[in-house]
């Protein structure tokens, strides 16, 4: 079985870098193998506006329902190459673990749903048939997956998405992800004078762009921490009691928490926790701010153009295209005479929430159960998988997120790694929840 997985991270899929074109399609067909080995009915290799895709599928009965599982072949660049105690395209086991890249993310995590599916495909257990995706581009935020789903939308019918690409609390704290941020992005460029000029003649009678900058991005948030864009929060979703309850039941020591990230206090908005703040609110942050002189030594000059990067994490049902305009006018309308503000929207996505009750999330919860002996937590994650609402939007599916990574996992770092009981224990945990399906 480890052979199967190593053929899989020997190959540099790195979508990121043009020189592995080569190595995705040659990951890709390597998947279609394993899938093909492990009792698909069929697996072919697609072709989309990037790299290729695997689909595969094996219908046990056309009455009953589908489950359609996704995951990614592509990984990330290996750099800084000297971090590593191992070469990161020849895995190697050490401690109890696999170390190399994409032994997580997501080549391991996917292997887990097929070496689970190819156990009750052997067994004569599967009940429901079952259909693979398995895309090229993640890494680089599935750019062709879109237009394959909506060109292919008769061939990816399903009743759910089951994906292994996400982690859980602690590797004896099983969780299931319930819900994702939705992303929106901004440049914003000020200008004021049409050149740099000497700060000492001009200071003080024209306005100096970074400062007329930061003025404006301080007036983004109010003392309590809420964003002050008009309309920002009308379509926010209030966390019910219940979930509030269930975030307050998950093990959280603040002062580890400071301690990691080496800061003296914490912050954010009024009225919620941090890991409401960091999952389940929106938040605002100036990504990246520059303009002037930050040469060595000193120059006195009042620059001609000051520039940051922005963005909001959103919650469900915020629309990641009307925030984008809300903060676009808003900026432009905070901004003085003085100077002249351009707003250029970069990128966004939605946010994504599996309701707890729908059949596949208890499935997937006696999954882990069997697996790990306790019931998981379910909690909201603050990142975003903006392809996970586009399944949404395109397919009509809900998506259950049943991810097995750690946080010593090291994903998109030196040392990538998954643990060898993660991974037998997923493939129980996944085979528990393909079981579970067909009783609910």
């Amino acid at each position: 079985m480890l052979d199967e997985l190593f053929s899989l991270i020997r190959i540099p899929s790195i979508s990121a870098q043009p020189e592995h074109h080569d190595d995705m399609l040659a990951c890709a067909q390597r998947w279609c193998q394993l899938l093909l080995e492990a009792g698909a009915d069929e697996a072919h290799v697609m072709p989309s506006e990037g790299n290729p895709l695997v689909f595969a599928q094996k219908t046990v009965d056309p009455k009953a329902r589908t489950v359609l599982v996704y995951g990614h072949y592509d990984v990330m660049p290996a750099e800084p190459l000297e971090l590593w105690k191992s070469a990161p395209f020849e895995p190697e086991v050490r401690d109890g673990h696999i170390y190399a890249r994409g032994a997580d993310d997501d080549k391991g995590q996917s292997f887990i749903q097929a070496k689970a599916f190819e156990y009750l495909v052997r067994s004569g257990q599967l009940r429901h048939n079952v259909k693979f995706i398995l895309e090229g581009e993640e890494e680089i935020g599935s750019p062709s997956l879109e237009g394959f789903c909506r060109q292919h939308h008769e061939l990816l019918k399903a009743d759910v998405i089951l994906v292994s690409d996400t982690s859980m609390l602690a590797a004896d704290l099983p969780s299931l992800t319930t819900g994702l941020r939705g992303l929106a992005y901004w440049e914003i460029e000020v200008t004021g004078p049409n050149r740099d000029l000497h700060s000492g003649h001009f200071g003080g009678a024209v306005a100096n762009p970074i400062n007329v900058l930061c003025q404006m991005l301080a007036r983004m948030t109010d003392a309590n921490g809420r964003i002050t864009v008009p309309g920002f929060y009308d379509d926010v979703e209030e966390l019910s009691p219940e979930e509030r309850r269930m975030i307050a039941s998950i093990p959280f020591d603040e002062s580890r928490y400071k301690l990691a990230i080496g800061v003296q206090a914490l912050t954010g908005e009024r009225g919620y926790s941090t890991l409401e703040r960091n999952s389940c609110r929106p938040s605002f942050d100036v990504c990246g701010i520059w303009g002037g002189y930050t040469g060595e030594g000193s120059k006195t000059v009042l620059p001609s153009k000051a520039h940051a990067k922005l963005s909001c994490r959103l919650v469900p049902h915020q629309d990641h295209e009307k925030i984008s305009r809300l903060v676009a006018d808003y900026l432009t309308s905070i901004a003085p005479a003085s100077v002249s503000v351009r707003v250029t929207p970069l990128h966004g996505g939605q946010g994504y929430v599996c309701p707890i009750t729908l059949p596949a999330y208890r499935a997937a919860e006696r999954g882990f159960e069997k697996a790990f002996g306790r019931r998981p937590l379910a909690v909201r994650r603050g990142g975003s998988i903006p392809i996970i609402s586009t399944f949404e939007q395109v397919l009509g599916l809900k998506t259950v997120l049943m991810g097995f990574g750690l946080e010593s996992n090291a994903i998109h770092s030196p040392n990538e790694n998954m643990p060898l009981d993660m991974l037998w224990r997923g493939i129980e945990a996944v085979t528990g929840f393909h079981l579970a399906y067909d009783e609910e």
